[in-house]
């Protein structure tokens, strides 16, 4: 898969994005049997131990870049990048991208680095921010869209490896999500800590019931609800992720189970 990784003519010296339009992509290397990235691509031999306290990206204002948000053609295809910040959602088959790309240049003219909070969209607004959720896990994540792709058919974002990691894609390689746009200054999103995904509710219910037995400070709020087709038990809501880190942690303590952080 081959992105719009260089928007400019690479020049010695070059550290901003000129105004020349961009040159078609090269054709896209064959993707692997498995996965979602490519037979070249993939992790580094020694990722960094730390990925799971990555913290998600921000979301700030930020001027639109002027020259990646132009409309372009990528193998026969015309794209025409949103101009400006706007609500925006959109479900669809989520990859990420690597080791290849580690260190080039982006769409943006920034350079790739696969431990950022970063992804690929083909129109979103060049800088924005999406939360992509995994819609088989629950988890969710806030990533800052900087470069185009992919380009492959069916597949509607790359997700950096971190981020990857972090929304549980890695092993897999590709997962159905769903993106909404987080605009700077909006409400913020609330987080929950996750106990538990079933497909019974039966077997939900249970583990509600153990909860209210074992934890007793926690019992009042434990929420039981139905998302895509699995029976989840969310603690919450907490406004920052410390809080939520704090019950996590406190639960792991007393329980034999490793809740997740989740942001509804």
């Amino acid at each position: 898969m081959k992105r719009l990784l260089v928007l400019c003519v690479v020049i010695a010296g070059c550290s901003t994005v000129p105004t020349e339009e961009p040159t078609p992509a090269k054709p896209q290397p064959e993707p692997q049997s498995k996965g979602g990235y490519y037979k070249d691509d993939g992790p580094q031999d020694n990722p960094p131990a730390n990925l799971a306290e990555v913290p998600d990206a921000e979301p700030k204002l930020e001027p639109l870049h002027r020259y990646a948000n132009r409309p372009y053609q990528v193998f026969g295809t015309s794209y025409v990048p949103l101009a400006q910040l706007q609500p925006f959602r959109e479900r669809g088959l989520a990859s990420w991208y690597g080791r290849r790309f580690h260190g080039q240049r982006t769409a943006s003219g920034e350079v790739y680095d696969m431990y950022a909070m970063t992804a690929a969209h083909p129109t979103l607004p060049i800088p924005s921010y999406v939360r992509v959720k995994n819609l088989a896990n629950g988890r969710s994540i806030v990533v800052r869209v900087n470069d185009r792709g992919p380009f492959h058919p069916g597949r509607i974002v790359d997700l950096s490896y971190v981020a990857a990691f972090k929304l549980g894609l890695l092993g897999p390689g590709s997962a159905q999500v769903e993106l909404e746009a987080v605009l700077p200054g909006g409400e913020p999103p609330a987080l929950y800590v996750q106990l538990g995904a079933f497909s019974s509710r039966e077997n939900a219910e249970s583990l509600r019931t153990r909860f209210a037995a074992e934890l007793g400070w926690m019992k009042e709020s434990v929420e039981l609800l139905l998302a895509g087709n699995l029976w989840r038990l969310h603690v919450g809501p907490y406004r920052s992720r410390e809080d939520a880190r704090s019950i996590a942690e406190r639960i792991e303590s007393q329980l034999s189970l490793k809740p997740l952080i989740v942001v509804r």
